[in-house]
């Protein structure tokens, strides 16, 4: 998983509430069974005017011009920007996955559907929860200026916006810590692998049987 530490980016606004995780990336696209390659058809259905099917290439669809990922001022954002309740529905990963690859490294909302949000933070994305007043704020100044940009210090806890003004969020100590150091659960439990080891060491020497398959049992 990537590191998180300091993120400067160009913000696109999501002006919807309630954006459900099907809205994120479609059932149909669920049936592959690698954990990659779902960046191509996040909000598929809004992003294009022809139907999705898994293993389309991209080139050959009908963007849809009216929706906000396909418009060029806003090409190569990394900071989502969103209403209330984002990411509600059904609990699948692939939507933080399709965000993730997609290229977005932040979101920023008035709140997130549970789920997903604790699924963005075992796969590199930090969700910010703002006030509803300062998330209204920020959709006028993005509206406002096109190249509008955030940075974003999670050591620090603050998002900088591009006059300086420091805006801080919270986030839970120990999601903080495996976002800074790019541990997922994975990463977690290897950083003991030394102990893992010399535990299934004398695992074996007291018990060689346990290092020989048992046919037909």
């Amino acid at each position: 998983m990537r590191a998180f530490q300091l993120h400067k980016g160009l913000v696109a606004p999501m002006d919807r509430d309630n954006v459900d995780t099907d809205a994120i990336i479609p059932k149909q696209f669920l049936k592959s069974i690698r954990k990659t390659g779902f960046g191509p058809n996040l909000f598929d259905e809004w992003r294009y005017l022809d139907k999705g099917e898994p293993g389309q290439d991209p080139a050959g669809r009908k963007p849809n011009p009216d929706f906000v990922l396909n418009q060029p001022r806003y090409a190569g954002a990394s900071v989502l920007l969103a209403r209330q309740n984002f990411g509600c529905g059904s609990s699948r990963e692939h939507a933080p996955w399709a965000i993730e690859q997609f290229g977005f490294r932040a979101l920023i909302a008035p709140s997130f559907a549970d789920i997903f949000f604790n699924n963005c933070f075992k796969n590199g994305l930090l969700p910010i929860v703002l006030p509803e007043a300062t998330v209204a704020r920020l959709f006028d100044e993005v509206a406002a200026f096109p190249g509008y940009e955030l940075t974003i210090d999670l050591e620090r806890q603050v998002v900088v916006k591009p006059q300086g003004e420091e805006i801080p969020f919270e986030v839970q100590p120990f999601r903080k810590y495996c976002l800074l150091n790019g541990l997922d659960d994975i990463g977690l439990t290897l950083r003991h692998k030394d102990k893992i080891a010399a535990y299934e060491a004398q695992r074996l020497a007291t018990k060689p049987w346990l290092a020989h398959t048992m046919v037909g049992q």
